[in-house]
């Protein structure tokens, strides 16, 4: 551009024109933003040289976790900084936790079939995730089917595996989410400040022998 940088100028004032006339509007409308090149202040207010995003999609979180979670449970001692690196940039934007159609299509398999070992096993760690998922500072977005566990990865032309859910470790699944879902409405420290340092405190990560992290979440009264 005329400043020698590479960003396109044109675009960028698009994209703050078209933000802030969606700011004003009252219906519940927001926009997120899909990027994964670090430009810097995605989500920062217009005022702040930010583009105007109320979130963007937290791909690095998805990376690492999806990374640790594939992994053979005898292996992950050595993948700990997976789960928690995420936190070293987890307030410089406002993010979403995103597990995504992205990783369900062309050739990567479902969420389920990512998982190590038999059935159960699978089950079991997208359970783990799912939880480690709603806990994490930062709003949520599942794709569909992957909250009963579809077994194939998605497919346009096709509805999703409806039938599964007459399955009982299907419908556990699709319970335990929907679970979740009440748990998070219900506690105002998993949503109420989590893009502010003061809402997570973390208490130990250094169990990585037995991939365990402990930490706290916080609401506006502790």
């Amino acid at each position: 551009n005329m400043y020698g940088g590479n960003g396109n100028l044109e675009a960028i004032e698009f994209l703050k024109h078209m933000n802030s006339m969606i700011s004003q509007r009252n219906d519940g409308c927001f926009v997120i933003a899909e990027e994964s090149t670090a430009w810097p202040k995605i989500t920062h207010p217009l005022n702040e040289e930010g583009l105007g995003f109320q979130y963007k999609w937290n791909m690095g979180w998805m990376n690492d976790i999806l990374e640790y979670m594939k992994c053979d449970p005898l292996f992950r001692k050595y993948k700990q900084d997976e789960l928690t690196f995420s936190m070293v940039y987890a307030y410089s934007e406002h993010y979403v936790l995103v597990l995504s159609h992205d990783e369900v299509v062309h050739g990567k398999c479902s969420l389920l079939n990512k998982m190590p070992g038999d059935e159960d096993s699978k089950l079991a760690n997208l359970r783990a995730l799912y939880g480690y998922m709603y806990l994490h500072p930062g709003k949520k977005l599942l794709f569909m089917g992957q909250e009963f566990g579809m077994q194939s990865e998605w497919n346009e032309d096709t509805e999703i595996q409806w039938d599964l859910l007459q399955q009982e470790n299907h419908k556990k699944l699709w319970n335990y989410v929907k679970d979740l879902n009440h748990f998070y409405l219900s506690q105002k420290a998993l949503y109420e400040i989590d893009d502010k340092p003061e809402g997570f405190e973390w208490i130990d990560t250094m169990d990585s022998d037995h991939s365990i992290i402990v930490f706290l979440r916080k609401g506006e009264h502790g």
